[in-house]
């Protein structure tokens, strides 16, 4: 198959881990520390001739290597079967040229490939992903080459899956992104709701474990006229040295290739979003291009979720706040895919498109009630009154669906239980950050950001992963909104026990039930929470944290309510 552009992704990140004791791991450090190559390195490999002390990661030229040419037949491995094309590049990188981040580098290896193979299919992968079934290849080629629909498939997205998902998913990292590994469990969120969105014809671009058409990929609009041909063989590299190959590829790498162009606009991915595959997925679809959403049982790639609740939270942010800049700029679903793609679809988008602003009427629900009990205010109608019943089948209904759907699908019920934590912790935390930020950046008094996250970790800390326990361990002003809800609701719990023992009567005990539950569940989603605060091992809520906590538990408490 060596007409298919078998493309990894660009480690457009820094790699996460590097084998300690390594032969790599020494030259590398040698080389750091000499701030020089070895001309034996130099030799071995052709790459590092680029290389000179003023180089750094973001003041380089571009580089590309042809690591494996696939054109050359003494190029096999040990069994004798021909092997790809294996292309390292390192786009160019000038101080006051933006680049883009993973858009970018995607982009790049668009066009380079282009060069060199041209090939109709292009697989994107995170560099934290592997292959784990050789046979997603031909499956995704199933849905280009059909005789009815394939000439409009524009993309084949893969559930992104994660292998080092724990039993009861203590994060919930599969809420968003992914089936659980654990005994072939299913997850609702693909199951139900990313195929539900597929029947719309609005299936998203997750960003990895997407094989795209090259055709919709770089800007074409869909034509009753374009045809998959798998042996499309136009080569670029007929009568070509590997040496000038290379060489004719670089421009197409350089920061000012792009200056005055379509790319990250109409063409490529797009700039100037956090989540750029979301939003490229939906230009591709208003293009007249239909994706697939395709969910086998054998997982086709997989990859690594975080293992703390830091990272965890620093991923659903970046995520919740990209997502909201979508919904305010000109590619809002409503607004650019009108009359482009379904109504459904576009709905569909906006349920994720709107996780920032859901951050507000959370936050209203974890605080207000706990206030009222706290100063005897009540907030609902009275258990015994006809009003109460909306409420109570609003918050029955909701429950009992939820739970039954992740039952239904494969869950356990600690795992369900457990979802139900984190989406109260990622609504106050995630999303409301996620929501400032947006404002603020559409206010125009801040530039988008691109946080990396981490997932490399010790082995302390991923013990106490694979125990469930909950790592906290930062100073993060999100483990302290965390720990004042939850003891801003422990108090008020309290408190209101404590004037049901100590002489309330029925009628004004009716009155608080509802707040009562609410504080009381709470408490019981937040044990995790007080555990932490007496804790003993490196990932317990830090002591800066018990007592900034309290002290604002406290003081809100104490806060009188007109």
């Amino acid at each position: 198959m060596h007409s298919i552009n078998l493309k990894i992704c660009l480690r457009w990140r820094s790699h996460s881990s590097i084998a300690s004791g390594s032969g790599l791991s020494s030259n590398i450090e040698s080389a750091v520390e000499k701030g020089c190559i070895s001309n034996d390195i130099k030799d071995q490999h052709g790459g590092f001739l680029e290389w000179n002390s003023k180089i750094t990661k973001k003041d380089h030229q571009s580089i590309v290597k042809i690591i494996i040419d696939g054109w050359n037949p003494n190029a096999i491995d040990i069994e004798g079967n021909k092997l790809p094309t294996l292309v390292y590049l390192s786009r160019e990188k000038r101080p006051g040229w933006a680049h883009d981040f993973k858009a970018g580098s995607m982009n790049a290896l668009t066009r380079v490939s282009s060069k060199i193979t041209n090939a109709p299919i292009i697989l994107n992968l995170d560099c934290d992903m592997y292959a784990n079934d050789p046979d997603a290849i031909r499956d995704a080629l199933c849905f280009f080459m059909d005789e009815e629909r394939g000439h409009q498939t524009s993309y084949v997205q893969y559930p992104q899956r994660y292998d080092n998902i724990t039993k009861n998913d203590i994060y919930s990292n599969v809420a968003f992104a992914t089936n659980k590994i654990v005994k072939s469990l299913k997850f609702p969120f693909m199951k139900i709701e990313l195929a539900g969105i597929d029947g719309f014809g609005g299936t998203l671009y997750c960003g990895t474990g997407c094989f795209h058409r090259r055709e919709s990929l770089c800007g074409n609009k869909y034509s009753k006229d374009h045809k998959f041909e798998l042996h499309n063989e136009k080569s670029n590299t007929k009568g070509k040295t590997v040496q000038e190959l290379e060489e004719e590829c670089k421009p197409l790498a350089n920061c000012n290739y792009e200056k005055g162009t379509q790319w990250g606009k109409e063409m490529g991915l797009v700039y100037g979003c956090p989540v750029e595959d979301i939003v490229t997925g939906l230009t591709i679809q208003c293009r007249g291009w239909k994706p697939v959403f395709y969910n086998p049982t054998k997982h086709a790639f997989l990859g690594i979720a975080p293992t703390t609740l830091d990272v965890a939270l620093i991923q659903f942010k970046r995520w919740a706040e990209g997502l909201f800049q979508i919904f305010f700029s000109k590619y809002c679903p409503f607004i650019y895919g009108h009359g482009k793609i379904n109504l459904g679809a576009q709905m569909g988008y906006c349920v994720y498109l709107l996780w920032a602003p859901v951050s507000l009427p959370t936050m209203y629900y974890v605080i207000i009630p706990a206030l009222g009990l706290l100063h005897n205010v009540p907030l609902f109608p009275e258990v015994s009154s006809l009003w109460f019943l909306p409420f109570a089948y609003v918050f029955a209904a909701k429950t009992i669906y939820s739970l039954v759907e992740d039952l239904i699908c494969g869950d356990t019920l600690k795992g369900w239980w457990n979802l139900q934590r984190m989406w109260i912790i990622r609504r106050t935390t995630s999303y409301l950050f996620a929501f400032i930020d947006t404002v603020i950046w559409q206010l125009g008094f801040a530039q988008t950001s691109f946080s990396v996250t981490a997932k490399v970790v010790d082995d302390d800390v991923l013990k106490r992963y694979q125990q469930e326990i909950m790592e906290f361990g930062t100073s993060s002003i999100m483990f302290t909104i965390i720990a004042t809800i939850a003891l801003l609701n422990l108090f008020s719990l309290g408190w209101a026990i404590k004037n049901v023992v100590f002489g309330t009567t029925l009628m004004d005990l009716e009155k608080f039930i509802p707040q009562m539950t609410i504080s009381g569940l709470l408490v019981l989603l937040n044990i995790p929470v007080y555990q932490a605060f007496f804790r003993n091992d490196k990932g317990c809520l830090p002591s800066s944290i018990v007592f900034k906590s309290i002290v604002v538990a406290s003081l809100a408490c104490l806060m009188p309510i007109y």
